[in-house]
């Protein structure tokens, strides 16, 4: 983990609209099944039994639990979220569920709090929009990544301030943090970009896009 002298670095803020939060759930869990949202995202990233992933800003947790089955007892699911009235929601979810490697963990706008060189697929779906300071928890992401590791985020191609995030300026600001865009692709009216770590700035070094 870096010193704690990295921790009060400053990071920019974007340069857009950062949405608020609504809601601890996105859309209602019977019709993302339906559509087989988890199904087609589990494919495409090719989650296997045995990986670790953060599920950031998991919310009601709906891909929590379905990526903790999807990757049996030796994996595990990093559950994050900055509200901890979510948090302990889901914990009660995870326990009634009984899935037992679930770890829940309270982060801030600027840093999940997940282990360092722990992670397979750090996921983030419908909330890039909604981080405050996505350019410090992008930053300290790369510590929490494993060797290999990746960052994929689920949104909407609109604006920023309407609850999504072009896939232009989510490639714009991912490459100002340090990662390189590996794969896009359409997800049922959305899209899946993933990305892979780099070199990573030093805080001062990143520039904000600008939205068009």
């Amino acid at each position: 983990m870096e010193a704690s002298g990295a921790e009060e670095r400053r990071f920019p803020s974007p340069d857009r609209p950062v949405a608020g939060i609504v809601s601890d759930r996105w859309s209602d869990e019977d019709s993302r099944d339906n559509a087989g949202e988890a199904d087609e995202v589990v494919r495409l990233l090719g989650v296997e039994p045995g990986m670790v992933i953060a599920d950031i800003g998991a919310g009601s947790g709906y891909y929590t639990v379905r990526l903790s089955r999807r990757v049996g007892p030796e994996g595990k699911i990093y559950a994050n979220d900055i509200i901890p009235d979510y948090l302990a929601r889901l914990t009660k979810r995870i326990a009634s569920e009984g899935l037992s490697n679930v770890e829940t963990i309270l982060g801030d706008p600027g840093n999940t709090r997940v282990p360092a060189a722990s992670t397979d697929i750090a996921l983030m779906v419908h909330m890039y929009h909604e981080i405050e300071d996505p350019f410090g928890l992008l930053w300290h992401l790369h510590e929490s990544l494993k060797p290999g590791g990746r960052v994929a985020i689920i949104d909407a191609d609109r604006p920023t301030a309407r609850h999504g995030t072009p896939p232009a300026l989510l490639k714009c600001e991912l490459a100002a943090a340090g990662f390189t865009q590996v794969a896009f692709h359409p997800l049922q009216g959305n899209y899946l970009a993933v990305f892979q770590p780099g070199a990573r700035p030093e805080p001062d070094a990143i520039k904000p896009c600008r939205a068009e």
